[in-house]
Order: structure tokens, then sequence, then C-alpha cells
């Protein structure tokens, strides 16, 4: 009974949204827990707007280029961090640890102007620049903490075989590192695809936007009118992906949180 009350709650504002963005006129003000009079007006509007499509395409650039290096440079961060022997290790990890509870609105004058600075103000490069601030620390420390639960023999017999470091890394280690490395990559996914802060301060274009800042910028024809239709319509088709992603990497989500919890 618990539990059916934990998916009702969780999964209730999402369904709502979905009844929501499939009302016009006065019926977006009424409280209908069943869909009635169904239109796909708001999608069609939402859809036709002229730089939505565009938003759309520039989020999920923006967050696979970032996860994608953000999960090259913690792989090999990683295997640096967990195999290498070397004074200042924990040092390390303790600061990169650090700097990921440091929150966005702290460091934003100063990554404003290194932004401005590289040249990189306004364009996807900056966006990715600033998001991989939250997401790299995050994954270093992930995937170090997973990595040391590997079994030290097979390194060892990676190297009595004459194995290099990177032959190692990438033929033993990232197979192994699969599970872990989808949960670590789909949770950084999500804090690129839903962060708005930076996406808002380093862009001025709305070429160059992120859907989540498409979507809070929305406003009527009038500029007073919120067309909370278009937002729900907007909000519902951003969210899609992401429950795609989860359905699709289900099992492998799974085994990455339960990776290394048993000792063996």
């Amino acid at each position: 009974m618990l539990v059916a009350i934990i998916i009702i709650l969780a999964i209730f504002p999402f369904y709502y949204a979905i009844t929501t963005s499939m009302q016009t006129g006065t019926a977006l003000f009424e409280v209908h827990y069943w869909p009635e009079n169904l239109s796909l007006a708001n999608y069609y509007a939402v859809i036709n707007t002229s730089n939505f499509p565009r938003n759309i395409f520039n989020s999920i650039l923006v967050a696979s280029i970032t996860v994608l290096l953000s999960l090259l440079f913690s792989v090999l961060a990683a295997y640096a961090l967990s195999r290498t022997r070397f004074r200042g290790r924990n040092l390390i990890l303790m600061v990169i640890l650090s700097i990921s509870m440091f929150p966005q609105i702290a460091v934003l004058a100063g990554l404003f102007e290194t932004i401005r600075f590289l040249g990189l103000y306004n364009r996807i490069a900056g966006l990715v620049f600033s998001y991989m601030i939250f997401t790299l620390p995050f994954t270093v420390w992930i995937l170090t903490s997973f990595m040391r639960e590997l079994p030290l023999e097979i390194e060892e017999a990676a190297i009595i075989d004459g194995a290099g470091s990177w032959t190692i890394v990438t033929r033993i280690f990232l197979p192994l590192m699969w599970p872990a490395m989808v949960t670590t990559g789909l949770l950084a996914f999500i804090a690129a695809w839903n962060e708005f802060l930076f996406a808002l301060t380093f862009t001025s274009s709305s070429e160059m936007r992120t859907i989540p800042v498409t979507i809070a910028l929305l406003t009527g024809v009038s500029g007073h009118e919120v067309p909370w239709g278009n937002i729900m319509a907007a909000s519902t088709i951003v969210t899609m992906p992401l429950i795609i992603l989860v359905l699709i990497f289900q099992r492998k989500i799974i085994s990455g949180l339960t990776a290394g919890g048993v000792k063996g």
C-alpha cells in the first residue's frame, strides 16, 4: 500500500502536466483528473515556435558533448586516482568533492568573465565548458570509487602480459565499468539537460538557448498572459527524452547502482 502511494505521488505531477497540456481555453483552469476534450493545439503551437526545435537540438548537443567529455576525462582521472600511488591523492579527491558542493551562483561572476575572456560567450562550447564544472567532479568521484572496487589481480595479470596503462584502461577496465558509466553518464545528462542558470547567463540570442531557458521565457501574445497550455506541452516534450533514456538503459542503471556493493 505504501509503495502504491509513493508511486502515485511520483507519477501524478507528470500525469497532470500531460492532461493539462491537452486542454485549451478555460478548461486549463478547471480541475480534471481524467482528460476531457483532448486537443494537440498546444503541442502544435510549441513545435511551430520559431526556435523551439533549434533549442531542443542545442540541449541535446550540449548535454551529449558534456557527458562524453566528462566520462572520458573521468575514466582517465579515476584510473590515476585509484590505481596510482602519489602524494596528495586523497587531498585531490577531497578538492574534487568540495568543488561540487559550491552553488552555481557562487561561481557565476568569475565564470562569466572567464567565458568572455575565452571568447565562448553565446556559443555551444561555452555552455559545455560551464556544465562540466558540475558534471566532471561528480563523474570523477563516482568512477574513482567504482574503480577502486575492481580486483587488483586483473590489472597485475595484464601488466605481466605486457599491457600498458592505456590498454588496461580501454581493453580491461572499460568493459567492466560499463554499467557504472551508463548510470553516471545518464545522471550527468539529466543534470546538463535541466540546467538553467548557466544557460540563461551565457547565451544572449534565442537561437543559442537551451530548452529550459526557452520554456522559462515563454510569454503570451500580449506579454501579460501566461500560456500555461504551451508551457505544459513544452515541459512534456522535454521530459520524454529522459524517460526514454531511462527505459532503454534500465538494466544497466540497476547494475551500475548495485555494482561494487558486494566484494567477492
